[in-house]
């Protein structure tokens, strides 16, 4: 582990603050309290998502519809983390998080800065801890670190989560967590951890590379684990009658939880979207519904047990998995007040669910194009053509190919319509905002084989699958989340791999792999300002301030190429920070 100290100023704050707290003065950290109560800190950012309700919305409103186009950058720092990062460069879809004009963050490689805002003009690095992960056979992925009383907890590509002290950059622990299972196959963390009650909730995102989904519970001032539930239950535990296949497929069963979670201080529940069942592509292969994937679930912080589950596409074949953000907030659904679980699916409809016990309110296709399924039950939230006697669902059967079918054309694409992407919500005026991709995409049928009846997957003689995609383009959508329809909706001819972010300011936020940081018109959509990094961009912005003055802040990562347009850019690391004139 390297650590550097990298200015006097930062030695100096960090030995008066030691002596302010040994004389008894108070001493502020992002305690229990500011982080129930973040959104009345407006000027801060102190989660990834904005809250713990994940609503990514901020009630600043300097930055507004008539002067957003006198937004310019102000200043820009280079990060590290481009090493060894290969052709996509690494998955770093974060933004720093802002706790009173310092930013924290880090890079694909789980290096940690904080870094001094305060100055209106520059910034400046205060410390940089570098926690040591091996560049082979590692790869380089964030969506974001923590922040909980004096410490800055991360989770490292090579499986490792850290806690470091705010004010040195020092680590204070250092636990493996997740590790490698019988087949080879390796765990590895992609969302960004949640700090609740004391708690570091984490989660292994690798469901795709042949594990099983957990969520866990860290002590938050010691790393010591507390609880660990699993997606995919083991025989003989809840949910595992919907693995009807004889080749204890549920080893090697997928469910990974690959998107930050949300959490509900009043029920002390988080709440979390999971991954696509694997095999992915061969529903055959593991007959059943295959349960907790393609769902959300709510588990006990405290405890570690699942309160309730919903499951939005049974026995999935088309990599539907609902990672997803789900958004909390109370509205009236029905003509009924709700407290509500919000959430744009993978599958191309928008759920509204009861946080309190996961029941089915209501839904709406949100994408342009569907096929899969002639729509959603009302009452039950599955899809329509879902049949319960059935061990492997038909849904539409020209879009569901299996096993010696040939290519059959499904939407919407299984890249979205909304993926990871971080999701906002404006409470006000009770609209949802999505990014993503929209379009179709075409596969056939191939049949996936076992090792043994012990499980595990053989690559080899598994079947080949091939596929294209088409009407691929990027997409921001506007969600009336009361009456469950699309307001308004901007395409782009590239793929939106970021998040959006909306202000009381009237706008929402988002930004483009071919460089451009875009703002538009939070209920029309109309584009009002746009200025281009010069470096493909997957982090969300985020919006805080100093004083009486408004930042709005991205961070570039590299880019996804599945299947991007070239954009003639070069990856980089960067921090880029806007105000107005």
């Amino acid at each position: 582990m390297k650590r550097y100290q990298l200015s006097a100023f930062a030695g100096i704050a960090a030995a008066a603050l030691a002596a302010a707290t040994v004389s008894g003065q108070y001493a502020m950290t992002v305690n229990r309290d500011r982080l129930v109560n973040a959104q009345n800190e407006p000027q801060n950012w102190l989660m990834m998502n904005g809250d713990y309700a994940s609503t990514r919305y901020s009630k600043l409103t300097q930055i507004n519809r008539d002067n957003v186009k006198n937004l310019r950058l102000v200043w820009a720092m280079a990060l590290g983390g481009m090493q060894d990062v290969g052709q996509n460069g690494p998955e770093s879809e974060i933004h720093p998080l802002v706790d009173n004009g310092f930013l924290y963050t880090s890079d694909g490689w789980g290096t940690l800065y904080k870094i001094d805002g305060r100055n209106p003009n520059k910034g400046e690095f205060v410390w940089v801890t570098d926690p040591g992960v091996k560049h082979q056979g590692n790869l380089p992925r964030t969506r974001g670190i923590a922040l909980w009383e004096d410490l800055v907890i991360a989770n490292l590509p090579d499986g490792r989560v850290i806690a470091a002290n705010r004010n040195t950059g020092e680590i204070v622990w250092d636990k493996m967590v997740a590790t490698t299972n019988e087949f080879g196959s390796k765990e590895r963390f992609n969302a960004a951890p949640i700090a609740a009650d004391g708690k570091v909730i984490v989660a292994n995102g690798a469901g795709d590379a042949k594990t099983r989904g957990w969520i866990a519970a860290l002590d938050a001032r010691s790393g010591k684990e507390l609880w660990r539930w699993y997606v995919v239950p083991k025989p003989g535990d809840p949910g595992s009658e919907t693995w009807k296949d004889k080749t204890n497929a549920w080893k090697t069963g997928g469910g990974g939880l690959w998107q930050t979670g949300s959490y509900d201080p009043a029920t002390k529940l988080t709440i979390w979207g999971t991954g696509n069942p694997v095999p992915i592509y061969d529903p055959q292969a593991r007959p059943g519904d295959n349960l907790y994937t393609n769902s959300v679930v709510a588990v006990n912080v405290d405890t570690g047990v699942l309160a309730w589950h919903f499951q939005y596409t049974p026995n999935d074949s088309w990599d539907f998995d609902e990672v997803g953000v789900h958004m909390l907030y109370d509205a009236t659904i029905n003509g009924r007040s709700r407290k509500v679980v919000g959430h744009f699916a993978r599958n191309g409809f928008y759920y509204s669910i009861d946080r309190t016990n996961g029941e089915f309110l209501r839904g709406g296709q949100y994408v342009n194009d569907l096929n899969w399924t002639k729509g959603l039950n009302p009452k039950t939230g599955k899809p329509l053509d879902y049949d319960p006697k059935l061990d492997v669902q038909i849904y539409n059967p020209e879009a569901r190919a299996l096993r010696g079918d040939g290519s059959k054309r499904t939407c919407p694409t299984w890249h979205g319509g909304i993926a990871h992407q971080p999701t906002a919500y404006n409470p006000v005026k009770n609209i949802a905002y999505g990014v993503g991709i929209e379009g179709c995409f075409s596969s056939n049928g191939a049949a996936v084989a076992f090792l043994s009846p012990e499980g595990g997957i053989d690559e080899k003689k598994s079947e080949k699958r091939t596929y294209s995609s088409d009407l691929y383009y990027g997409a921001i959508t506007a969600f009336d989340t009361i009456n469950h329809k699309v307001l308004a909706k901007a395409v782009t001819d590239i793929e939106v791999r970021s998040g959006a972010t909306d202000t009381a300011g009237g706008l929402v936020f988002t930004a483009l792999q071919d460089g451009w940081v875009v703002a538009y018109n939070d209920e029309t959509l109309e584009e009002l300002w746009r200025f281009n990094v010069g470096t493909p961009l997957k982090g969300a912005p985020v919006t805080y301030s100093i004083g009486p003055k408004q930042y709005l802040t991205v961070q570039s990562g590299g880019r996804h190429l599945h299947p991007v347009k070239f954009d003639k850019l070069e990856n980089s690391s960067y921090l880029f920070v806007f105000a107005l004139n």
